[in-house]
């Protein structure tokens, strides 16, 4: 194995086992922390390696301070924040409209703190879905709950019968960081697989992407002095053989370009 390939960083996803919903039984019956294999995949594709980073609760053989994040963004040379659960409005100071729209308050502070060990460390973050949803909270913004409640207005971002197959256009911002990664490109198709979306954006993110029938954002950068930026839409999930949809390639190879600037 080449030792100059770089090491990406990948936040956990966490299954909670939920009582007799489905009586699996064996490893079903254990909290799980797993890695979904096209983001893997997708990291891979850059020609980099992904390592997920375990999280840590209140039943967890290993306390929080045993588990140190700063070792593992001393360790690795960038973050991904991948998606899942729902942010818990808690985090936003905010309480669940619906009981379904709880979130995972426990995953919320694990990467709020992954993210804040890496960006200490001056190593590039990158947000998918609920990682763009999570860190405009953790820099102050607010979140929609369920858009379609509480913006009935807005076109259906997600459809679960077709999941991934689910698009949406998109405007890139003029003289933005994205646009400069995609020149002569001023909207593009992506997939949409999310319910929740930036109600307030955070002070200082700076809007990329917005989807130009409800003007939701869908691509933001942070203006601080490390790198960090999301999207809304899933880029490990680019049907390739759509040529009308986002090419994802030049934005993983800019925040890994990011990544090895760093490491160098």
């Amino acid at each position: 194995m080449k030792n100059d390939l770089l090491l990406i960083g990948v936040s956990a996803r966490i299954y909670y086992p939920a009582g007799p919903v489905l009586d699996l039984g064996g490893v079903w019956t254990k909290t799980l922390h797993y890695l979904e294999q096209s983001v893997a995949h997708w990291i891979m594709h850059g020609g980099a390696l992904a390592v997920m980073v375990p999280a840590v609760d209140s039943h967890s053989l290993v306390t929080r301070d045993e588990l140190n994040l700063h070792d593992y963004a001393e360790a690795l040379d960038g973050l991904v924040l991948q998606g899942g659960n729902d942010v818990a409005p808690e985090s936003y100071g905010e309480a669940p409209l619906d009981p379904a729209w709880a979130g995972d308050a426990v995953r919320d502070r694990y990467e709020m703190e992954l993210v804040d060990a890496f960006v200490q460390a001056g190593k590039p973050v990158f947000g998918i879905c609920r990682g763009l949803q999570l860190l405009n909270v953790m820099y102050g913004g607010t979140l929609l709950q369920d858009i379609a409640t509480q913006r009935p207005e807005s076109r259906s971002h997600r459809d679960t019968s077709i999941y991934e197959r689910h698009v949406h256009p998109v405007v890139v911002e003029p003289g933005s960081r994205l646009q400069a990664l995609y020149p002569g490109v001023r909207q593009a198709t992506v997939n949409s697989i999310h319910h929740q979306g930036i109600k307030d954006l955070a002070p200082d993110f700076s809007v990329e992407a917005r989807c130009p029938e409800d003007g939701l954002i869908e691509a933001v950068r942070w203006r601080g002095p490390s790198y960090v930026a999301a999207v809304q839409w899933h880029p490990e999930f680019h049907d390739r053989n759509e040529p009308a949809h986002f090419d994802d390639m030049p934005l993983l190879n800019d925040f890994l370009s990011a990544a090895r600037a760093d490491r160098a």
